[in-house]
């Protein structure tokens, strides 16, 4: 069996262990641009032991951006600040990928502590697009529908933010299809009322994340991976459910999708989300041993011997702790010795390590 210590090859890329930190906006960006805050979170939490750290939602159209704050991609001088954290990962054993989105109708709002609501354009906001003229909830602008050139335009838009991402270093790339934004209002009966080829069937809501999937696929290089981010269930009668996700894993795996990030929720504000310890896992097992294909899991996962339980029972081949390592950028170290395991301390600490420790 696996356990949390154990390393996962995916393609070329070999994770030193079965730890990750999820991609968790920091609304932090100066016109895209990362900034010394991105440098010392991310590069924290790889001196912290994470094997793998997704970099946040980052944009691949200005008009894609959640916040003014939010990470981009859409223009190629905002790879040399996202290559600084993705070189100094890689120096600590620790790959970074990062996670290309759009935001569709849940765009143009405030940063992450701010009111969320749709701005007015006289504070920086913008107009938002979408499958359909739905708006997300109250306070939220009714988007603009996207015709088929604006969505042949935003499969091109994902496929440079791949290459960027490449330009810029990075081992692995996410496609965010999941939390409500534009590839997950494509997926959702709820948002998606479009009588066109991307809308109605699941064939047809599912058509633009294949496409996505696809032409990034083509675009990354054969031997590093690519994941994908689902929100496996609605948590609404009637939305996107948990054997959709399913089927669609199945053909995302044909598509050359190496892992899937599970989560869930964030299509509309009103779902009734039963929130609890790892209450995300079942959907990360149920598409791992259904779908053949790598999953991730993520949801309230605090503990060490939680996180290695996944693991070892063939939940998940990965979990990826959000607010736990937010709050300990050290978690990986403290988990290894928690749990018995040999882990390299950074040399820079060694004086601090548990006896017996290794430095690297």
């Amino acid at each position: 069996m696996s356990h949390l210590f154990e390393p996962l090859k995916l393609r070329d890329v070999i994770l030193a262990n079965r730890i990750g930190m999820p991609p968790m906006c920091q609304y932090s960006a100066q016109d895209g641009m990362a900034t010394d805050w991105h440098f010392v979170h991310y590069g924290s939490r790889a001196v912290g032991g994470a094997a793998l750290i997704i970099i946040e939602a980052t944009a691949v159209a200005p008009e894609g951006r959640i916040s003014l704050g939010d990470l981009g991609i859409w223009e190629d001088k905002q790879i040399e600040p996202l290559a600084q954290i993705a070189h100094f990962s890689q120096r600590q054993g620790c790959a970074a990928a990062i996670q290309l989105a759009h935001a569709g109708r849940k765009a143009s709002v405030g940063l992450g502590w701010q009111a969320q609501n749709t701005l007015n354009v006289c504070d920086g906001g913008w107009m938002t697009v979408a499958p359909s003229p739905v708006s997300f909830g109250d306070g939220y602008a009714v988007p603009h529908e996207l015709d088929e050139k604006g969505i042949h335009n935003i499969v091109s838009q994902f496929v440079a933010g791949a290459r960027r991402t490449r330009e810029a270093g990075f081992e692995a790339v996410e496609i965010h299809a999941a939390h409500g934004y534009l590839l997950h209002q494509f997926l959702s009966p709820l948002s998606n009322l479009r009588t066109d080829s991307y809308g109605g069937s699941f064939d047809n809501r599912t058509r633009l994340v294949r496409e996505v999937v696809n032409a990034v696929r083509n675009e990354w290089p054969e031997r590093l991976p690519l994941l994908i981010r689902l929100s496996a269930t609605d948590w609404v009668d009637n939305g996107w459910n948990i054997d959709e996700t399913v089927e669609l894993c199945r053909k995302l795996k044909e598509l050359g999708v190496d892992l899937v990030d599970v989560s869930s929720a964030g299509l509309v504000p009103t779902a009734k989300i039963p929130v609890g310890t790892g209450f995300q896992t079942e959907f990360a097992a149920r598409v791992r041993r259904e779908a053949g294909i790598a999953t991730a899991a993520v949801g309230l996962i605090t503990s060490p011997a939680q996180a290695d339980h996944i693991v070892r029972t063939g939940q998940a081949d990965i979990v990826l702790l959000g607010r736990e390592i937010l709050r300990n950028p050290y978690w990986p170290l403290n988990a290894a010795q928690a749990l018995g395991q040999e882990m390299a301390w950074p040399l820079q600490y060694i004086r601090a390590a548990p006896s017996g420790s290794m430095g690297r």
